[in-house]
Formats: structure tokens, sequence, C-alpha cells
């Protein structure tokens, strides 16, 4: 009797056993809850036609800015201007050493005390000679010869007398004038140098005339050239506007940057307006046909084009739009292709989305 009812409990205990995995199997099958979908805040997209300006940062610049040098050359014994000096036109600059100058006038003028004396000798000569061949004592041969020696010996005084402009010239020429008023903005040679005829010694820019100069990209000159006014302001003195003209566009772009070099003349600069102040350029009166601005947050990079990520209102699946930029504003952007009114486009978070994810759209905004 003992032995069946021990027997009876190792059997129970063994279905048990068998029976456990069965039952924590069962317990292990409840589904696990689903991720909840990303929240976004998006803006609905409402393309304008609007007529914009388009803002360039550029340099104030001389209109005209001249390299001074010397006609001569020599060895720089004084300088007597600084960079930024205002100098008046015929004011001396600096000078050369003028010795062997003078030098050279006293040896011209030698010869031309030389050939002096040989033309009154010669025209005395020619004078006695003519009484006499009017009187027949002397041949017309002899005449003509005296009368050769006299125009000879004139002709000699004349070079000589013109050498010695050009050396009394070239004494003048060590003195380096400025041709016209204006702002010494550039030294580039020191005293105790030796400079070659025409080597830059100083630059002076002409104050009179005033212009700004900006580099604008290849594809944006259509847009320089449809502006229909142009505005200068200063960054040191924004309240105050000046009217721009475009005065001149390189035909060359810049081998470095690629871009275009545009100076714009300002009209009426007064004395506020000093040379290298910063400028800031506003072409207005462009047509920039149909827009979408959206903010800047909402563009990324997809291989070599910009995108956007667009919010399906059935699926709430997102997908990557890609777009086209016109400009780029300080915190947006202008895009004029790819997007259409009533679009919803993901405003901010674009580099955690991946294509075909399911969001939750928490807001909605106006661009």
């Amino acid at each position: 009797m003992r032995r069946n009812s021990a027997n009876g409990w190792a059997m129970i205990f063994c279905a048990s056993i068998l029976c456990a995995p069965v039952m924590f199997a069962g317990c292990s099958g409840e589904e696990t809850p689903p991720e909840p979908l990303r929240a976004v805040n998006v803006v609905r997209v409402s393309s304008t036609d609007n007529t914009g300006q388009i803002a360039y940062s550029g340099e104030v610049k001389p209109r005209y800015e001249t390299a001074l040098g010397f006609r001569v050359a020599g060895k720089i014994v004084e300088r007597l201007a600084d960079i930024g000096d205002v100098v008046r036109a015929g004011v001396t600059l600096a000078k050369l050493d003028p010795e062997d100058q003078k030098l050279n006038s006293q040896a011209v003028r030698s010869r031309l005390a030389a050939a002096d004396a040989a033309y009154q000798q010669a025209k005395g000569d020619l004078e006695r000679y003519t009484d006499l061949y009017e009187q027949k004592f002397i041949s017309r041969a002899e005449y003509d010869r005296r009368l050769t020696d006299f125009n000879v010996t004139k002709a000699q005084l004349e070079q000589v007398q013109a050498e010695l402009a050009v050396t009394e010239n070239q004494a003048d020429y060590t003195r380096l004038r400025a041709d016209h008023p204006g702002v010494v903005t550039a030294i580039e040679a020191e005293v105790g140098q030796v400079v070659s005829a025409g080597q830059t010694v100083m630059r002076v820019a002409r104050t009179a005339q005033k212009e700004v100069a900006i580099s604008v990209p290849e594809n944006k000159l259509g847009e320089l050239r449809a502006a229909t006014d142009i505005v200068i302001t200063l960054w040191a003195k924004p309240e105050r506007k000046y009217v721009g003209k475009v005065r001149e566009v390189s035909p060359v772009a810049d081998p470095v940057t690629r871009t275009y070099a545009v100076r714009i003349a300002m009209a009426q600069a007064d004395g506020d307006v000093n040379l290298g102040m910063t400028a800031n350029v506003y072409l207005g009166g462009i047509r920039q046909g149909n827009t979408v601005e959206l903010p800047a947050t909402a563009l990324f990079q997809q291989g070599e084009d910009a995108a956007v990520w667009r919010v399906d209102t059935d699926s709430g699946q997102v997908s990557a739009v890609p777009v086209e930029v016109a400009r780029y504003f300080e915190d947006s952007v202008a895009v004029t292709s790819g997007l259409t009114d009533g679009d919803l486009v993901v405003r901010a978070g674009v580099h955690k989305l991946f294509e075909g994810e399911q969001v939750r759209v928490l807001d909605t905004r106006e661009p």
C-alpha cells in the first residue's frame, strides 16, 4: 500500500515538472506594446509671387587709385608723406638723391657754353664773308662753306639746349609729386632704398569719387542686371542710405572664387564714407517669381541635392523631396521648385528621420 502511494506521488511530481514549461510558455506569449510614433512640427507650404531684394557685402574703394613712382632711378633720401595723409595736387611726397642729376646738368651747361661760342664765331664769320661775297672778293664756294659752318654750329647749339632741358627735367624728377588731390593709401618704398624708374613708391587714391566693390556669382548676374534700384548702407552707419549704380562688371571671373568683380558707384558720398569701410549693397526690384520660404532647419542634404521631408496626410509617412534653393537668408531659405501649395514639410529634427517613417504631426505652422 505504501509503495503504491509513493509511486503515485512520484508520477504527480513528474507531471507537474513536464507541465511547467507549457505554463510559462503560455505566459510569455503576450504581445509587447508598439513604440509611439515620432512627433514632428511641420509647416504648410504656401507659395508667393513677389518682388524681392538681394544683399551683398562689399568694401568702399576709390574709383581712381594711382601708383606713383619716380621717372628716374636713384636712392630715396626723404619721404614726406605717410599712409592716410591727405595731399594736394603738386605737393612733394618723396625725394631722390639729386647729386648725379646736378652733375649731369653742369656737364651739359659746359657743352652749351662751348656750342654757343662756336655758334657766335660762325655767325660773325658768315656776316663778314657775306659782305666779301657781295663785293666779289670771294667765290661762291667759299661763301657756301662758311654758311654750312654756321648752320652746323647753330644745330649743335639747339641740340645742346634740348639736352639741357632734358637734364633739368630729370633733376626735377628727383621729386615725387602728387598729380591730383587725394589720400595716401600705401607706401611701397622707404628711405635708403634704391628704386628704378617707374617703380611704385606710393599709391594715392582720389576721394572725390567712391564706390563699393562686391563679388557676384555667375548665376546671379541676371539678377544684377534686372535690379531697378540699388541702395548702399554702411555697416558703421546703417541709418545712412546712398543711391548706387552699377558702373563696372568684370568680363572675366576670378579663377579662385569663380565670382565676378562688380563696382557700384556711390552717388553723393559724403565725409562719413571712408575708404575701406564695410558696406551692404541691396539690389531691389528683382522679380523672384513663385517662391516658398521655409525655415533653414527644414533643409538637409541628399546626395548632391538639397531636400526636405514631406508628410503624407493620409498615411502619415515622410518622404524626401529634392528642392531647388533660390537663395539663403539669415534663418530661412527660398525654394523655387519641388513643392506645391498645401504640402506639409517637417521643420526640425530632419536628420533623425528615414524614408517611409510614420510620424505624428504635433503642430502645423505657416512658413
